[in-house]
């Protein structure tokens, strides 16, 4: 398609042009004929017949009003007839790939002038790699899928399997051996935690918490006990499948009855007579991905204690959606096991040894939600800054109050003192095995998971008073905030509430009390 001529005009040729059938209008030294649109204008033709609004300036009206991304929409664009002589276009939204120069929007290592002895030139470039796919890749589709409600489109799952994404989601491991990564930017060998944090991180800018969870964050959790427990056959059967996008698989834990208490758990498997089987009995909610997943890794009561089992989707297995307050795109699902046959040999870890499996698998799957829910603060951070910047109320910028001021003060020291102590734990999963982590690290995770959440909702709240209206509507300038606001209490029930992890740490410190020190 031939790119359209743009003609030039003085801003006095554009004042002419102020009259109900000929309405033109300048935002940002571009010049818009409105005339037709006028009364397709969602706030009414009232609004552009304005003597501050037709033919004159009308960049600040705009954007107290308007995202940039309005006229980057390809119906904006065809009102665009010219520019104005001798003036350039100064303002921007977000460029694809590129880090925003907002204070505060980036974590320190990414910002100028800032350094870290955490992230290499590795890091960078990988981190760099990423937010580039991310940005042209699931960006779009998250915020389609969004308003649609449906899955992560198929083509979004098989961008992301070339690069091998999912694959690195799961985190380091003898499961990156022999593939290319992000393109060839790091060698499996090298890849490590803060890789995989940038790699959450970066998913986290989309702003669409259920397409988010949607995007295959079931795998995330549910696929580890089997790389882990599984046998070397369901190793070879599921893990390829998975980790290419062409299966999901979930974990199904939590039950009407039993959540953080696995010890109540009413589904059970009873092994057949002939002790070559499982017969599955029982149900399970709130289970992220279980709509749409192909396998299950199931939290079970045996005769010997809690068991793991991995079962596949068929005869017996019945999955419905739950309707929720983020999205369906997250395929939260009640699943229902009716005299469901599953081999033995689909037992993770060993029969008795639930818990042992599930505890070595907490500690990464609350771990990428620190990281998730870090990365989400620091969207709300910019989303503050940039609107009390531009937004004028009394005459003046909005942050030209106090006490938006100090909104915005605590907002930013809680993004900053989440992310410092993240940066800090991975640092020592890195340096840590897998037994020391789960002997060291279950306590400082679940502690600063408790803290991540609270302050999530703190700043929730906050972002939605200095928002004001638009901070409860879906739509339109403050659209990030509802939704985050709408979707920020996920975070602190998924993977164990805020209450129960902040006691699991503090128990895990009274154990290591030394019972030689007294005050």
């Amino acid at each position: 398609m031939a790119t359209k001529e743009l003609k030039t005009f003085t801003r006095e040729e554009v004042a002419q042009h102020n009259k109900d059938g000929d309405l033109w209008i300048v935002v940002d030294a571009k010049v818009y004929d409105i005339t037709r649109f006028k009364n397709l204008h969602p706030g009414g033709a009232s609004v552009l017949l304005d003597a501050e609004v037709a033919g004159q300036d009308a960049t600040e009206v705009f954007y107290g009003l308007h995202r940039h991304e309005v006229l980057e929409k390809p119906q904006y664009q065809r009102l665009q007839i010219g520019v104005i002589a001798d003036e350039k276009s100064v303002i921007h939204g977000r460029i694809v790939g590129e880090l925003s120069k907002v204070p505060y929007a980036e974590p320190t290592w990414l910002s100028t002038g800032y350094h870290s002895p955490f992230y290499t030139d590795n890091h960078r470039a990988f981190q760099k790699a990423v937010r580039k796919f991310i940005d042209e890749v699931v960006t779009p589709d998250a915020r389609a899928r969004e308003e649609d409600g449906k899955p992560p489109s198929a083509s979004v799952i098989e961008a992301m399997a070339k690069v091998n994404l999912h694959a690195m989601r799961m985190g380091p491991g003898k499961h990156l051996k022999g593939l290319e990564l992000m393109g060839g930017i790091v060698k499996p060998e090298e890849f490590d935690y803060f890789h995989e944090m940038i790699i959450t991180q970066e998913f986290a800018r989309s702003g669409c918490r259920g397409y988010g969870d949607g995007l295959m964050s079931g795998s995330v959790i549910g696929l580890p006990p089997v790389l882990n427990f599984g046998s070397d056959e369901i190793k070879a059967k599921v893990v390829p499948d998975v980790l290419s996008g062409k299966k999901l698989i979930c974990l199904a834990i939590s039950e009407a009855f039993a959540g953080s208490d696995v010890s109540g758990l009413r589904t059970t498997a009873v092994k057949t007579e002939d002790g070559k089987h499982w017969i599955i009995n029982g149900t399970k909610k709130w289970i992220t991905n279980g709509t749409f997943a192909h396998y299950f890794t199931v939290g079970c009561k045996t005769e010997d204690g809690f068991t793991v089992i991995l079962v596949e989707r068929g005869e017996g297995v019945e999955t419905k959606s739950i309707k929720t307050s983020y999205s369906p795109t997250a395929g939260t699902a009640y699943i229902t096991f009716d005299n469901v046959k599953v081999p033995v040999e689909n037992t993770l870890g060993g029969e008795g040894a639930g818990i042992f499996v599930m505890l070595s698998n907490f500690n990464h799957e609350r771990w990428v939600m620190i990281c998730s829910s870090a990365r989400s603060q620091r969207l709300i951070v910019e989303e503050c800054l940039k609107w009390t910047s531009q937004r004028n109320a009394f005459g003046k910028p909005l942050h030209s109050q106090a006490v938006i001021r100090s909104k915005l003060a605590a907002m930013i020291s809680r993004a900053e003192a989440v992310q410092s102590w993240l940066e800090n734990i991975t640092y020592q999963m890195n340096n840590m095995s897998y037994k020391e982590q789960a002997k060291y690290l279950a306590g400082p995770i679940g502690l600063l998971k408790m803290t991540s959440t609270k302050y999530a909702q703190l700043t929730a709240t906050d972002a939605v008073q200095v928002f004001g209206g638009r901070g409860i509507t879906r739509s339109g300038m403050g659209q990030h905030i509802e939704h985050y606001h709408r979707t920020v209490p996920f975070d602190a029930i998924l993977g164990g509430a805020e209450d129960v992890l902040g006691d699991l740490g503090v128990r895990q410190a009274i154990r290591q009390m030394p019972k030689n020190i007294k005050l």
